[in-house]
């Protein structure tokens, strides 16, 4: 098993060194930068020989918070996987972080076995979206006014195939598994979800199945 290499930053010290034990003890997991705000992480990522898989990211820290350290992680370090964790639960709050491309976006409150659960999600399909945050998006697109944009006309851009592919992004496989399922080239596949990003604009698969849902192409239940 390919070990799991975890950052987490966190300024509550009993809170941090709490889920460092916690995901150390998971089977194939390591933390390997500790961190008390973002600019700790940041500098800690500039000088690392290896780079973690999965950020743990806190919203509110000092000196950075946890979305202007999303935003650089994106520029700098565009593989690497955002879990968001965070006491904030207002619905258009958890949807703007999945705006902005995090992986991942949990409660404090979830249990241990929730945390392993998102950390291989985000590392093996690229995101993990849970009832809590589903119902924040659910919740979202009944209260937000529908209006007209370019980007209304996008899921007619798309493609039988990109369609096909999409939903079974959405559905969690992973590229081989979506090859086989589809009996073309993983490389087939590669460059199907390619053009979806590029025409959704995307920055990721999170961001992938964000489309598909506010475009109705995908029931939120389907994911539960």
């Amino acid at each position: 098993m390919t070990m799991i290499r975890v950052a987490i930053a966190d300024d509550q010290v009993l809170f941090r060194k709490g889920m460092m034990a916690i995901v150390n003890g998971f089977d194939g997991m390591q933390i390997t930068i500790e961190a008390d705000n973002g600019r700790i992480l940041l500098d800690a990522l500039a000088t690392t020989d290896t780079l973690p898989d999965v950020v743990l990211l806190d919203l509110s820290m000092p000196e950075l918070n946890g979305v202007e350290t999303t935003k650089l992680i994106h520029k700098n370090y565009p593989a690497l996987k955002i879990i968001i964790l965070s006491v904030y639960g207002e619905d258009r709050f958890v949807t703007h972080l999945m705006d902005l491309g995090v992986n991942a976006y949990l409660f404090k409150n979830v249990e241990p076995l929730e945390v392993e659960r998102a950390i291989r999600a985000v590392v093996e399909t690229d995101f993990y979206f849970n009832e809590a945050f589903l119902s924040a998006l659910k919740n979202r697109m009944l209260v937000k006014k529908p209006r007209r944009l370019l980007t209304d006309d996008l899921p007619a851009t798309l493609t039988a195939r990109e369609i096909e592919v999409l939903n079974l992004i959405c559905k969690q496989l992973t590229a081989p598994e979506i090859a086989e399922r589809l009996s073309v080239s993983i490389r087939t596949v590669d460059g199907h979800r390619a053009n979806l990003l590029e025409k959704t604009n995307a920055r990721n698969t999170a961001g992938l199945v964000l489309f598909a849902i506010k475009n109705r192409l995908l029931d939120p239940a389907d994911l539960l």
